[in-house]
């Protein structure tokens, strides 16, 4: 058994990160293949976000009295089950029925997090959640290429692949992870909030410090799901590549691309940008990329200004949720920091629920540039805060 459980942990976090990634441009793609319209796609990927918020904090409640590997192991057995449903479906209803179960089990990264809080000093917290960053970035680099090429065969192959990928990460956690220790109790584990918690956290909309970063990040997230839930949608009716529209093996690469320069920020770059220009001139920076970077996207129709726009875009993204949730955590007493945390999870999941609702709506009706100006206006807003 590993003296160190973080390193089991990341393999875990990038194994799933991959099955994740492998997904991501495919499902739009092979649910309009059930007939579903953009607006139903929509709904599809804002179902799972709904049963993920629902679900969350229950699975993390459990997990502080069962132990993080249990709850890990539901966890990844939902997602599993999900992706062999999704592979074996033949209606559409049946899709929905994978993304409901693997949004209710989907505990997996908040699980994983949990776990490095628990077995690492507070001290060295921030450098093991690097970790869980470093997963996210080479899985949005290898993940979508992975389905990219498989999808040229069949659509079914990238999600057999996402599903080894699955059973595998099962594997590694049930044989490689220790039993890890009791929940860390010290305020700076992230606790996600549960429907009924909702009214009791007004209060940090209230702080002075805290308002103006929250309506950030709330922002980001809003502008960050609507471009990487409705782009798939947006290329393969406003792009061709060599006479066809684009599909699920051009976004794909394209989601690589973006992931490749997001590896380039997030390995090092980040950090010295934020020694030269801070924290707040950075969050600023991004929003403007942001908003400048996803304007002109609804403006582009050949694929060279794609690539450059998208990467504008990206990199801006990119550059704010590790500048704003370092300030957001600045703003915070350190016994509340797992609870400030919590909260920018759960508006991650309320902006993962609302913006695919309404960007599948507008594509729906053939607004393609009202969908990039809108991400890029919420991007402007805030600036605005």
């Amino acid at each position: 058994m590993p003296k160190s459980p973080l390193l089991p942990i990341f393999l875990i976090v990038s194994v799933d990160v991959l099955g994740l990634t492998i997904i991501l441009p495919l499902l739009p793609f092979y649910a309009e293949k059930f007939g579903a319209s953009p607006a139903v796609v929509g709904l599809l990927v804002s179902t799972y976000a709904l049963c993920q918020l629902v679900a969350g904090p229950m699975l993390g409640r459990w997990s502080d009295h069962t132990g993080r590997r249990p709850l890990l192991l539901v966890s990844q057995i939902g997602t599993l089950i999900g992706f062999l449903i999704l592979a074996f479906a033949n209606a559409l209803w049946l899709i929905f029925l994978s993304r409901i179960i693997d949004g209710l089990t989907a505990g997996n990264l908040s699980l994983a997090q949990a776990y490095i809080s628990d077995v690492t000093k507070p001290e060295e917290r921030a450098k093991s959640f690097a970790l869980i960053g470093i997963a996210f970035g080479m899985g949005f680099l290898i993940g979508p290429a992975i389905s990219g090429f498989l999808v040229q065969y069949s659509y079914q192959y990238p999600i057999f692949a996402a599903a080894g990928l699955s059973a595998t990460s099962i594997l590694a956690t049930y044989f490689l992870l220790p039993s890890g220790a009791p929940a860390a109790s010290d305020g700076t584990t992230p606790r996600k909030f549960t429907i009924l918690d909702w009214g009791n956290y007004v209060r940090y909309f209230r702080a002075p410090g805290l308002r103006p970063l929250l309506w950030q990040f709330l922002a980001f997230a809003l502008a960050f799901s609507m471009f990487m839930s409705g782009f798939p949608l947006f290329a393969e009716r406003r792009f061709a590549w060599h006479g066809h529209p684009f599909g699920p093996k051009e976004v794909g690469y394209v989601y690589a691309y973006l992931g490749m320069l997001g590896v380039i920020l997030q390995g090092g770059l980040i950090g010295r940008l934020v020694k030269i220009f801070g924290e707040p001139n950075l969050v600023r920076a991004g929003f403007f990329c942001g908003m400048v970077g996803l304007a002109a996207l609804g403006f582009t129709y050949g694929v060279p200004l794609l690539l450059v726009v998208t990467a504008v875009a990206s990199s801006g993204m990119g550059a704010i949720r590790p500048a704003l949730t370092s300030l957001i955590t600045q703003k915070a007493a350190r016994s509340e920091q797992g609870v400030v945390l919590g909260l920018t999870q759960s508006l991650n999941s309320i902006a993962a629920i609302a913006a695919p609702a309404i960007g599948g709506l507008l594509i729906d009706h053939s607004l393609l540039s009202a969908w990039a100006l809108l991400a890029a206006g919420i991007s402007g807003a805030a600036l605005f805060f």
